[in-house]
């Protein structure tokens, strides 16, 4: 999955022959997963159609501040636009709309947007190499950096009039590169490693049969996507479960049973930054594990059970600089109980649900938590998706690590 999936992108387009290319270029953004929604100047569409920007992004494209066709004219609201963006990208970005740009000059519909946009912009340049190189041109990209603007340079190669030099907009793939990796090392937990352990256990019986729980994974899996929209290296240790998860910075490691999550969780910790064990251990396992499938002969049957590892306590009791969160799934004595686990296992901060509060705990794609952090400071949230609550997760993660 690419950083850029989910992510709203407005695409401005001024009218160069490197206009073109955006045909290609909105394919990309849709491929990676990205929301597309296209700003053309009125000059830009002799360069490309809007009913082929339409298709391929499957929105309408705005060109003017009215719909000149609709005799009961609607306004496309700049602002609106603007708000709706992630990030916004003008490409091409041709001499005369970077120095409008860079002089706040505002007579069509992608200026006023860009005016109003609160997110990030980037631009990709293109003209010949003349008027690339022109002073007025060098000014208008000085100024723009200077605003905050991110340029994504033009290359060097045959352009429309036959010379051959700088001035070539970016290729659509390199444009797309360009800015996955520009976010992603911006992203508050770029280069962390992160170890998040996910769903249930399963204890043997025998060869057909095992003690489990109800865990989905559901909470652990959200988690660990958000924790690589962060920009974190992530080893996902998932107990038997659905959920599937396509991010390229997730690693999924598949364990059965409390002993093989121990002994994959001890394998990551030493170099994790961030440990967060959602998984719903087993307590308990048979103390003997029959070879051969237990017949049903007798009326009742008796199994002896041993504790299994506690995992968390084992990663507090040897933790160094990682951040150490756990859950606590309660059912009486909510707050008392998370406090005692979070002391008494070294965490530096717990995540509290309790199965009597409606929508919360197993298979449901809601949670309602309270955070408890080491200084025992409690924040309560109200039910949620597992999104969200994710992302709450982390906002006081994030806010504990810069304190």
């Amino acid at each position: 999955m690419s950083i850029l999936s989910g992510k709203n992108i407005l695409l401005g387009i001024s009218a160069g022959i490197a206009a073109y290319k955006t045909a290609s270029l909105v394919r990309l953004f849709i491929k990676a997963g990205a929301n597309v929604k296209v700003v053309m100047t009125p000059a830009s569409k002799e360069f490309i159609t809007p009913l082929t920007l339409s298709t391929l992004s499957k929105n309408p494209i705005h060109s003017s501040f009215t719909n000149e066709e609709d005799d009961n004219a609607v306004w496309n609201n700049h602002v609106d636009l603007g708000l709706w963006a992630d990030l916004m990208l003008i490409a091409p970005a041709t001499a005369n709309t970077l120095s409008k740009m860079a002089n706040g000059v505002c007579d069509n519909l992608l200026l006023a947007t860009y005016l109003s946009a609160k997110c990030p912009i980037y631009f990709a340049p293109a003209m010949d190499l003349d008027m690339y190189k022109h002073p007025s041109t060098l000014r208008s990209l000085d100024v723009l950096k200077r605003y905050g603007n991110i340029i994504i340079p033009a290359t060097s190669g045959e352009l429309a009039s036959g010379l051959i030099g700088e001035g070539r907009m970016a290729e659509p793939e390199d444009i797309v590169q360009f800015i996955e990796k520009d976010i992603l090392n911006k992203l508050p937990l770029k280069g962390k490693k992160v170890l998040i352990t996910a769903g249930p256990t399963y204890e043997a019986i025998d060869p057909v049969r095992f003690i489990g729980n109800h865990s989905s994974g559901k909470m652990g899996f959200e988690i660990a996507l958000q924790a690589a929209h962060l920009g974190a290296e992530v080893h996902l240790i998932s107990g038997p479960t659905n959920q599937k998860i396509n991010h390229s910075l997730v690693e999924v490691i598949p364990v059965t049973s409390a002993e093989d999550m121990y002994l994959a969780v001890h394998k990551f910790f030493e170099d994790c930054h961030i440990a967060i064990l959602a998984a719903a251990v087993a307590d308990y396992k048979p103390r003997v594990v029959a070879n051969k499938k237990i017949k049903k002969t007798e009326n009742s049957l008796s199994l002896e059970l041993e504790k299994t590892k506690d995992i968390l306590a084992s990663l507090g009791s040897i933790k160094k600089n990682q951040f150490l969160v756990g859950f606590a799934l309660e059912t009486d004595n909510e707050v008392e109980n998370a406090k005692a686990k979070l002391k008494k296992k070294n965490l530096n901060l717990i995540v509290l649900n309790s199965l009597n509060d409606k929508g919360a705990g197993f298979k449901s794609d809601t949670n309602k938590v309270t955070l408890i952090d080491e200084n025992e400071n409690m924040t309560s949230f109200d039910l949620k998706s597992k999104e969200q609550v994710a992302k709450d997760i982390f906002v006081e993660i994030l806010k504990q690590l810069h304190e």
